[in-house]
Parts: structure tokens; C-alpha cells; sequence
């Protein structure tokens, strides 16, 4: 009998995308679902960038070249150069999606059965990517009382062997909305030269910083210019998920060189989505990330009024992003998000949150939070808000 690949078998099934046959079950009987549980936002992604897709059609939407269009990539040289930080069009590859990104920059880096640390809870497609490049992700776990911020340095170390060939981080993270200090960025550069290693750095919510705070790329680190691996992607900065456009920047040369082999092997990313992408990275300016900026503060302020004084719920004030992950009065998270679609309704209307367990590695750990993706409108927000507060009051385990 034939059986699929070990590979695959041992995937793990997205935590953010698993129940949506209850949502759609929900909806097929006229409940109305709020969606919280996926990083969706909103806004309308800019009119320019459609603009853009219509003065370039051509007459054949031919292959592009597989380091990505000339134009996209020095339209992303010159964001970054607003910001300070200097980058060569020969040190951005485009991709096909932020994920693509992540999956390059763990076969450029890491041979079958290597290991990377990472920080728990982090992003669940991170498992995906690792399972297709056969590597082992080692988590290092962060708790919901510091805010998800990083361990001592020695706990780090702790979890280096003759395997590890990098440390991946997210910040502003996904799924806990933490955002590393020069501090934390600063120990991190310590353990990369010490140990030899790369560090991975998911940089795809650097413009969503709260409360005057303000972003540090690890593309500005002293000392391991050469070790650093950037992914990014336009999906939630220009809120263009389905465009499917993301990028790896990295000043190390055999990186890149070993990361165009693999873009070759999958001939180009979307040709046509690069000349838009490429006008909203020249032409939209700090207006435009101010006011985003601040649209999804406010949509953070509300969450925390909404939950503030709430009997057993419990988190910080995210710092950045657009995620929390908090902790219910609930055993088993998964098993709530599950009822309130399929037995809860308010008003006839429900919510849809992600169970956080998914987010981290280690067995066990998770089990009674969830992340909540504040990506709609504040009526809407407030109104999954109160329907998620009506099922915890009815809920029993």
C-alpha cells in the first residue's frame, strides 16, 4: 500500500486556517463570522498600485527574470535608503511571497537535519517551511508575563549544538505583537559571531511600531553585516496579501548566489505584481505609514479596553504588529475556538480566533491562550470583541 511522504505526514496543519470548515459550516447556516483568527487587513491596499498593473500590461505576460525586476528592486533599495540603511540592488532577491523568502533563506543556510532556534510562539508556517527544507526548529520559549520578550542569553546558548546553523526571529513579531530592543538585537549579534551562526530576521511589520516606539533592522547591526538574512514582503505593510510579493536581502554574496540557484529552479516570481509593488515602494511616503501606523494602534487600544478587567484574561500591551496572544480562563483553547463556531452565536454573529498552541513547538505549552489578528474596523472589532466575551461567559470545559 502506498503511503504520502514522511514529510508531509508529520506537517503541521495550520492552526490558523484549520477550523475553517466550521467557519464556513457557521456561515452556511446564516451565523455571520467576524474573521480574528488570520492576519487579513482591511484596508484597501493603495489605488496606485492598480494603477501601476494597467500602464505596464504588455502584449505577452512573459517570464521575468529570477532575481526579480530590475524596478521593484531598486524601488525597495530606495525605501530602505529613506530609512538610513543602505542596500545594493544585487542584494535583494524577490520571491514569491514573504514564505518563499523564509524557505530560501533556510536552504541557503541549513544542509538536511540541521537546527535553528527560534523563539516560541512563533508564526506556525515557520514548522511548514522547516519540514520542506528538512531542518529542525529548537524553540527557546517566551512567556506571556514579559511581553514575549527574549530569554537570558545563557538560556539561548543553552540551546546551540554542532547542528545549529541560525537563529530566526520576527519582530515586530507575529503572532505576539513583541518588538525586540537594540538591547535584545545587541545580544543576539553577540551569540551570531561568537557561535558562527546566521540570524534570520522576519522583518515584515518593521513600519507597524506603537506608542512612539520605533523599528531596529538587524540590517544595521555592527559586526555581522555578512550573517544577516532579511525576509520581508508587501502583503501586510500595503495590505497586498494576494499579490504573493515578498523579498531576502543579504549582504553576503554566497548567499545570494546560492539563493538565485533556487529562485532559477522556480523560473520567477509573479511578473506582472512587481511593477505595482514597485510604485508603492517609491511613491508612497510617511504619510501613508503614519496614518496605517496609527490605524492599527487605536485598533490595539481597543482591544485592550474591550478586555481591560476581564477575569482571566491575561496579556500585555502588544508593542507593534497587529497580534496578541493571550491567555483565556479556558483548559483548551483549540476546543473553544472550535464551540464558538459551531455552538455559539450572539445576535447571529460569531468569532473566529487562532488557538495559540499551534504558534509554539513545545508539547503542552499554549494550550489555554489564542491569537487575535485586530485587522478589521473598530465597529467591527468591537463587535467580534463583545461576542468573544459573551461565549467566555457561557463556555465551560
Amino acid at each position: 500500500m502506498t503511503t504520502i511522504s514522511k514529510r508531509c505526514s508529520e506537517m503541521q496543519a495550520s492552526p490558523i486556517r484549520k477550523l475553517v470548515p466550521y467557519a464556513n459550516a457557521a456561515k452556511a447556516r446564516g451565523t455571520g463570522v467576524y474573521h480574528l483568527n488570520i492576519g487579513q487587513p482591511d484596508i484597501p491596499t493603495p489605488p496606485g498600485y492598480w494603477s501601476a498593473l494597467k500602464d505596464s500590461l504588455p502584449d505577452v505576460l512573459a517570464y521575468g527574470p529570477s532575481q526579480g525586476l530590475l524596478v521593484l528592486r531598486e524601488a525597495i533599495a530606495t525605501y530602505y535608503s529613506r530609512a538610513g540603511i543602505s542596500i545594493d540592488t544585487d542584494e535583494i532577491i524577490i520571491t514569491t511571497g514573504g514564505s518563499e523568502a523564509v524557505f530560501f533563506a533556510f536552504m541557503a543556510t541549513c544542509d538536511h537535519g540541521d537546527e535553528v532556534i527560534c523563539f516560541e510562539p512563533f508564526y506556525t508556517n515557520y514548522n511548514g517551511f522547516a519540514s520542506m527544507a528538512g531542518i529542525k526548529l529548537v524553540p527557546v520559549t517566551c512567556t506571556c508575563e514579559n511581553g514575549f520578550h527574549l530569554p537570558e542569553k545563557a538560556e539561548i546558548e543553552l540551546k546551540i549544538t554542532e547542528r545549529t546553523r541560525a537563529i530566526l526571529i520576527c519582530s515586530p513579531n507575529n503572532p505576539t505583537g513583541a518588538v525586540l530592543s537594540a538591547e535584545e538585537l545587541g545580544t543576539l549579534s553577540e551569540i551570531i559571531s561568537k557561535h558562527d551562526l546566521y540570524l534570520l530576521s522576519d522583518e515584515v511589520y518593521r513600519d507597524f511600531v506603537f506608542d512612539g516606539g520605533s523599528h531596529v533592522s538587524t540590517l544595521e547591526l555592527p559586526g555581522i553585516e555578512d550573517r544577516v538574512i532579511v525576509m520581508d514582503s508587501i502583503s501586510k505593510r500595503f495590505s497586498s496579501c494576494g499579490a504573493r510579493l515578498g523579498n531576502m536581502i543579504s549582504r553576503n554574496k554566497d548567499i545570494m548566489s546560492a539563493a538565485l540557484k533556487l529562485g532559477q529552479a522556480r523560473l520567477c516570481p509573479p511578473t506582472l505584481a512587481q511593477y505595482g509593488a514597485a510604485w508603492i515602494y517609491h511613491h508612497l511616503r510617511d504619510d501613508y505609514y503614519a496614518d496605517i501606523m496609527a490605524t492599527y494602534q487605536s485598533r490595539r487600544d481597543l482591544l485592550i479596553e474591550e478586555f481591560s478587567g476581564m477575569e482571566g484574561i491575561f496579556f500585555l500591551k502588544p508593542e507593534g504588529a497587529f497580534y496578541a496572544t493571550m491567555r483565556l480562563p479556558v483548559k483548551d483553547a483549540e476546543r473553544f475556538a472550535s464551540w464558538m463556531l459551531t455552538d455559539f452565536e450572539f445576535e447571529g454573529e460569531t468569532t473566529m480566533v487562532a488557538p495559540a498552541a499551534g504558534f509554539y513547538a513545545t508539547p503542552g505549552l499554549g494550550l489555554d491562550q489564542i491569537r487575535i489578528a485586530y485587522v478589521l474596523s473598530e465597529d467591527k472589532m468591537r463587535k467580534a470583541l463583545k461576542i468573544l466575551k459573551e461565549g467566555l461567559k457561557v463556555y465551560r470545559d
